[in-house]
């Protein structure tokens, strides 16, 4: 078996996180060596690819689930000014780097594209109405906008109106700073400003082992896919940022903390159209209300989608359920990942989520016309003609212990570390790769705790809104998304 020198810091899995985590490092300590793993031909092909996700640029200004609504009516908005605050720290760092031409400035990543909610029916009218006041006290969801009038609504976006009952009670805001994001482009583009400036890529090359050693490195065995040469290193830091994978690799890293944790894999489906005509009346992501038992990942949501220049339209996502944790992962993931400390808590989210299992299996056995119907909710004249199926990409929810319930299934991220510091991985889905560059500091924080001091004045550099929060100072705030804005090439 080849072995090879110590690698300050390895990289395993070559999507959106460990772009974002492997940039951050480098900028804060140029010196360092880096190594990139991916087990595919290339790198941003799981869950970062473009037409894997909605691209949505989570910012929590479509997106319901954010904003739940308390037993007294009124409507919870804490989660939705994290992601936003979350988001905007991606938006920060994506814009120190494009002005020194560390990812293309020209909009091939991010666009513009305004996110919206829509409702139907007095109660979910009433809801959206509540929502909206609620949100536009905050400085981050001032400039929403709402209304209840269908022709305003189908100034916004005519898809959802023409061919619409009038007399139906409908709703919709509006967040003209929405975005687009195509985070393969994104992805690559990091990674390939790594790879320039020294650090290794290895692609069709799975981690196949981690042990930590007396030293305090990590022992990573390697196999290439397709000669099946086998290969061993050493590093000092190891970031798991494998996907749905990333589970079974902290389980063969063996570190106390990714016990009791288990994941819960939802596959995915789009309808997605192609013809100009149709997409050039239609720029917005728009959100609408789950169904009764779905997750939210699975909210129906009609959007633009501007990969590689090209503008198209996704409709979905459908969901179903798969025992793979990745899109191309093995049907043996789902079982193989079961331990004697992590049985109860599946067991337990199992009992407790019987209709989600339900809504799951409904889904996947959905006919192609009962599909279509669910798009013509949302664009009633869609014509079937027009749209094809499309593969989505694969979800792993985290499952955790829970004192009370045994376990329960935890929407979101997590990130999982060694109390050492020397390994850290990220389980979980959406917002993930929105929230990326946030998600990655806490990485930092956690495992590097004693360099931070040194490290603070290049971070704030990056993002200058680091250790706090955009809406401390609204007016500093509207100044720093003007000047991100601007950046990127956006619609302030």
């Amino acid at each position: 078996m080849a072995q090879d020198e110590t690698i300050d810091v390895v990289l395993i899995g070559g999507g959106i996180m460990s772009a974002t985590l492997g940039t951050l490092l480098h900028a804060v300590q140029p010196d360092w060596s880096i190594r990139i793993y991916e087990r595919l031909g290339g790198v941003a092909e799981e869950s970062s690819n473009p037409w894997n996700n909605a691209g949505t640029g989570h910012a929590a200004l479509c997106e319901l689930n954010y904003t739940p609504e308390r037993p007294d009516g009124s409507i919870d908005i804490t989660s939705a000014v994290k992601v936003n605050e979350q988001f905007q720290i991606s938006r920060e760092f994506w814009a120190s780097l494009a002005r020194h031409a560390k990812v293309p400035s020209d909009a091939l990543f991010i666009n513009s594209t305004p996110h919206m909610t829509f409702v139907r029916g007095k109660d979910h009218v009433d809801y959206l109405r509540r929502r909206w006041e609620a949100l536009t006290d905050h400085p981050l969801f001032s400039d929403m906008e709402f209304s209840e009038d269908p022709k305003v609504i189908h100034d916004w976006a005519p898809l959802l109106m023409v061919g619409r009952d009038r007399l139906e009670p409908v709703a919709a805001t509006r967040a003209e700073a929405g975005t687009d994001v195509d985070f393969g482009a994104l992805t690559r583009a990091l990674i390939d400003g790594l790879v320039g400036d020294g650090a290794e890529l290895r692609l069709n090359t799975e981690v196949t082992g981690l042990k930590r050693l007396e030293d305090g490195t990590w022992r990573i065995r390697s196999r290439h896919v397709v000669g099946m040469d086998k290969h061993e290193t050493r590093a000092r830091f190891v970031f798991v940022g494998a996907g749905g994978w990333a589970l079974k690799l902290l389980q063969k890293a063996g570190i106390p903390e990714a016990r009791g944790y288990g994941l819960f894999p939802i596959s995915g489906q789009w309808l997605r159209c192609d013809d100009p005509a149709v997409v050039a009346k239609h720029r917005a992501k728009v959100y609408g209300k789950a169904s009764l038992g779905a997750p939210p990942m699975s909210v129906p949501h009609l959007d633009t989608r501007i990969v590689e220049g090209k503008a198209s339209l996704l409709f979905g996502p459908y969901a179903g359920l798969s025992p793979r944790f990745l899109k191309r992962g093995n049907l043996l993931d789902l079982p193989l990942s079961v331990r004697p400390h992590n049985l109860i808590p599946m067991l337990a989210v199992a009992k407790d989520n019987f209709a989600l299992v339900q809504y799951l299996v409904r889904e996947l056995t959905k006919s192609r016309k009962a599909k279509f119907s669910s798009l013509q909710e949302f664009y009633p004249e869609a014509d079937p003609a027009d749209w094809y199926p499309l593969g989505a990409g694969q979800r792993a929810q985290v499952i955790k212990k829970d004192a009370k319930k045994g376990g329960v299934l935890q929407f979101g991220t997590e990130v999982v570390g060694g109390a050492d510091g020397t390994i850290a991985g990220l389980l979980g889905a959406s917002p993930g790769a929105s929230t990326a560059a946030a998600i990655m500091l806490d990485v930092i924080r956690r495992s590097f705790p004693e360099r931070l001091g040194a490290w603070e004045p290049q971070l704030r550099e990056l993002i200058p809104t680091y250790g706090g929060l955009l809406s401390d100072d609204p007016r500093n705030a509207r100044r720093i998304q003007a000047s991100t804005a601007e950046a990127l090439g956006l619609t302030a």
